[in-house]
């Protein structure tokens, strides 16, 4: 377990987190006469698994008390390695792995599911990572199903309009993808043989216009739809009841709280409300959209997070390292904000150094020192400091 640090931000912390109004709960008079609350919460899918509902329980629970670290793709490659059993570039900085494990499950789903090379250590760092009791989250940067074109390719505004027309050769293809998604997730066990949940967020930062699924692509309804038939066969048709679902729309300026509803499907097809970051070193901006995705949290009575932020190689414009990046960028801002996790960009394999693709520090990297004052930060989680996520809290009911 981590020595834990800087008392001031401790202090700090708890002042603040008194000072919050508490969420919505229900209090009812117990045996002794002191009041007992209860909170709850709703799923999307009404079948999910004990142990998903167990760890949705507790992504409420956490975001009370701090926020989990996590980082893409952190188990399977990082800048100097690859495909190693129980490495990872965060543990080579400060001897803990991230509480949230990020991975991209499109590989498994679309055209390249029989040609990745990476496929079965997607699935086996999945396993490690719950085997330690730490989160999953996994998004998809899936192909374009009517181009042909990656996920980037947003040259057509007829995707998903194809993809809702019943019987097209568009929707069958998409159809089948999601049906390799289901068969990867109902086959996902951990040791003791349940199923292991994941945080699903699919066609990610909607708000902006690089993908076929974005705001430039597709119409208000279309998006909404496409969302909801998408959520409906994975939880209805193909019986996936490991998922909890998380809409993040991508806010790199100062917004408000409805920027946060943009294309929103409706309360009843969302569990979990995610914010990608990338925001550079415009710490006011950063700091106003956690208030408001905070507040926008408490208000749902959904749980919230940072599903993905980052610098590209933790670096000013000018080239020159943020050294105070991880306590003053991220650790500062987080400060008595009920997020329940902030989760960087990956660390490209890249053991050359020809370039500066990462987002998190390796061993080595400059702002490594800083990273571990971040570490030690008391409202910053790892994967030691993690409760049991996946055995059910008292004082909170799912329905």
């Amino acid at each position: 377990m981590k020595m834990r640090m800087n008392w001031l931000v401790l202090l700090l912390f708890t002042i603040i987190s008194c000072s919050k109004d508490s969420p919505a709960v229900e209090e009812t008079e117990g045996e002794t006469g002191k009041d007992n609350e209860y909170t709850t919460l709703s799923l999307v899918d009404s079948k999910a698994t004990e142990t998903t509902k167990a760890l949705y329980a507790n992504l409420w629970e956490v975001q009370q008390r701090g926020t989990m670290f996590g980082h893409h793709d952190d188990l399977i490659y990082g800048r100097n390695w690859y495909t190693e059993a129980g490495r990872s570039d965060i543990k080579d900085v400060v001897g803990d792995y991230p509480a949230v494990f990020s991975v991209d499950v499109a590989e498994i789903m679309d055209d390249r599911s029989g040609t990745s090379d990476l496929n079965d250590d997607r699935i086996r760092t999945i396993k490690e990572a719950r085997s330690r009791g730490e989160v999953i989250i996994a998004n998809m940067h899936i192909n374009n199903p009517l181009t042909g074109g990656d996920s980037w390719d947003n040259s057509s505004n007829m995707v998903a309009k194809e993809i809702l027309t019943d019987g097209s050769a568009t929707q069958i293809k998409y159809l089948e993808w999601l049906d390799k998604l289901a068969d990867f997730a109902n086959n996902l066990k951990d040791n003791n043989g349940d199923l292991i949940p994941i945080i699903f967020r699919p066609f990610h930062e909607h708000t902006q216009t690089w993908s076929w699924w974005g705001r430039s692509a597709t119409t208000q309804n279309e998006f909404i739809q496409l969302w909801k038939f998408t959520i409906d066969y994975l939880k209805n048709s193909k019986e996936v009841h490991n998922f909890i679902y998380a809409i993040s729309p991508q806010l790199d300026q100062a917004g408000s709280k409805d920027s946060f509803l943009f294309r929103w499907p409706g309360d009843d097809y969302v569990d979990f409300i995610g914010m990608d970051s990338y925001h550079g070193t415009n710490t006011s901006a950063f700091s106003t959209n956690l208030r408001n995705l905070s507040l926008l949290s408490q208000e749902k009575m959904m749980p919230c997070g940072v599903t993905e932020t980052g610098v590209e190689g933790i670096r000013y414009t000018d080239g020159t390292s943020i050294d105070d990046y991880w306590t003053s960028e991220i650790g500062v801002p987080l400060t008595g904000k009920e997020i329940s996790m902030v989760v960087l960009w990956r660390n490209k394999y890249d053991p050359n150094q020809n370039g500066h693709h990462y987002f998190a520090p390796f061993e080595g990297e400059e702002t490594s020192e800083n990273f571990l004052d971040f570490y030690n930060m008391s409202h910053i989680l790892f994967s030691e400091d993690l409760p049991d996520m996946y055995t059910m809290p008292s004082g909170i009911t799912i329905e």
